[in-house]
């Protein structure tokens, strides 16, 4: 077969939901035989996105091969249960620095180089090659931000354009969203339409619609849609909201969209294959029992407003595992200056069942973390930190097992006496010089576990491979001292000298590693730290 593109684009609002539906095409493709893999465009000027604040674009996810991209290839691994790389990812500024270095190169050869042709070819030159070099049979791509926006219609000039080169090869899906004003009463087609035009007027005609919405698309809308958007009624697909992302491959499926889409592009389906899915969403209705996990961060509050983007792989990762033991998560949001400002907050922690510190950077809020982990340790409370909940735990250890009371990073206090976490040293000179873009550890590198470690028995064996972000790492000038305190080195890298994951002795479980396995968590296999965490938590 001819390689299929199938162009996932937004309407009405931005966080319509273009990642997840995008994802769920895909695996729904997979599950009737077909290879597929994804692309996610960002219309930022960022190279990628690790220069983003988490508050306002969410969390950056760090790929096999050590990019940083949007979360949203977070969502197409989980889905695809597959590594997405760099190449499947691209911003406007990763695609303009290219077209530029290519110009300065001479390979144009002489010609005067313009925003049109030349930036879409360039996108349509990186798809191409992402789907080239992936081997599927069909490449979804994501276009971020909202139809009608200056940031995204060069993209959509290059759909147009491959489109009119690949007539029968492309097709074009609008997530978009119907309101229901509660003083009104009824369901409004009209923004849909509305973003439905201005898709036309850059000369691309949707094949199906993806309408989100609080209740399931009625006949009367779906007709609506059908007469003011060119598209038949039973292309417009019902996308209620639900508790549980993994439900939206079934629920596209009532509608067969799969086979709608098979069919469009004059295919069949190979095979029929979503009963894990199922089973993993019956599973999820159906657990009554709940496991009480607390997340201590500070990238959650934008004005009135509570996200959670910021740390979507960490949330993920715990519903895997509490589906694995048949639990329903329950999430509390713990705000870490909380406990700096009144300290008697902490008692209020033995009503979880478990506490994550997740990844960050900066000072801000890390005493009150710290003083959390202190509480896990002490109180026997399940604690798993990851990265920047490693180097406060070994911050933490320090101060209250080791005697060292000053002991801290240069990162939050460049005068403390005891740096028990220090900058890795070839990271100094790239502050120096302000290279900060993409520059950190990044990336999957192999760790060896100590096999009277807890890490141990829950990965099953003594080498692993785990995805890092971070420029500060465990200082080894205060190993020996740490270790003999009763500090558990349970992973270092394979020479030694990196030490990966720390472990808190005559504990139930406290488990703190330099990585983020967090991203690397599947629906169908969750990862085995925070499986074991669970596990110690339901305990």
């Amino acid at each position: 077969m001819e390689h299929k593109f199938i162009f996932v684009a937004g309407g009405v609002m931005s966080g319509v939901g273009k990642g997840v539906a995008c994802a769920s095409i895909g695996k729904i493709l997979q599950s009737k035989g077909y290879k597929v893999t994804a692309i996610k465009i960002d219309p930022y000027i960022n190279v990628d996105a690790g220069t983003m604040n988490p508050t306002e674009h969410g969390e950056v996810f760090v790929t096999e091969d050590g990019d940083e991209t949007d979360q949203d290839i977070g969502n197409y691994e989980r889905f695809l249960d597959q590594n997405i790389l760099a190449t499947n990812y691209m911003t406007t500024g990763r695609v303009y620095l290219s077209v530029i270095q290519r110009e300065r190169n001479l390979e144009y050869e002489g010609k005067c180089v313009e925003v049109v042709p030349h930036v879409p070819e360039e996108v349509i030159n990186r798809i191409k090659n992402a789907a080239q070099l992936a081997k599927a049979d069909f490449t979804l791509v994501e276009i971020g931000g909202t139809v009608g926006e200056y940031q995204n219609i060069l993209f959509l000039e290059a759909v147009r354009m491959l489109r009119s080169q690949m007539p029968n090869d492309v097709m074009v899906v609008l997530v978009s969203y119907l309101p229901i004003p509660s003083k009104v009463g009824e369901m409004k087609t009209k923004p849909t339409q509305t973003a439905v035009r201005t898709l036309n007027s850059a000369g691309i005609f949707p094949d199906f619609i993806l309408c989100r919405s609080d209740m399931p698309l009625d006949e009367v809308r779906k007709q609506k849609l059908a007469t003011f958007c060119n598209i038949s009624k039973e292309n417009a697909i019902s996308a209620p909201d639900v508790e549980n992302i993994y439900e939206i491959p079934l629920n596209f499926e009532k509608e067969e969209l799969g086979d709608k889409i098979l069919t469009k592009f004059g295919l069949k389906s190979k095979a029929k294959n979503l009963e894990d899915w199922q089973k993993l969403v019956d599973i999820a209705k159906r657990a009554k029992q709940e496991v009480k996990i607390g997340i201590v961060g500070k990238y959650f509050s934008t004005g009135q407003f509570t996200l959670s983007d910021s740390y979507i792989s960490v949330i993920e990762a715990i519903k895997h595992a509490a589906w694995f033991h048949k639990r329903k998560p329950i999430l509390t949001w713990l705000n870490s200056e909380k406990f700096e400002k009144d300290p008697k907050e902490l008692e209020n922690l033995k009503e979880l069942d478990g506490i994550i510190v997740p990844g960050g950077f900066g000072s801000r809020g890390t005493e009150g973390k710290i003083m959390v982990i202190k509480y896990c340790r002490e109180n026997n409370l399940p604690y798993l930190g990851l990265c920047y909940g490693m180097q406060l735990a070994v911050i933490e250890f320090a101060r209250h097992m080791a005697g060292l009371a000053k002991a801290n990073s240069p990162e939050v206090d460049q005068k403390s006496p005891y740096h028990v976490v220090h900058i890795m040293p070839d990271q100094v000179e790239k502050i120096k010089q302000k290279k900060m873009g993409a520059t950190m550890r990044l990336g999957a590198y192999p760790c060896v576990l100590a096999k009277d470690s807890i890490s141990f028995k829950a990965y099953g064996r003594d080498k692993i491979n785990e995805r890092h972000r971070h420029r500060y790492e465990f200082n080894n000038e205060y190993r020996r001292l740490l270790v003999e305190k009763g500090l558990k080195i349970a992973g270092t890298s394979p020479d030694g000298k990196l030490v990966e994951i720390i472990e808190a002795p005559n504990h139930k479980f406290f488990v703190a590693t330099q990585f983020h396995p967090e991203f690397k968590s599947r629906p169908l296999k969750p990862h085995p730290l925070f499986r074991e965490f669970i596990k110690a938590a339901i305990s």
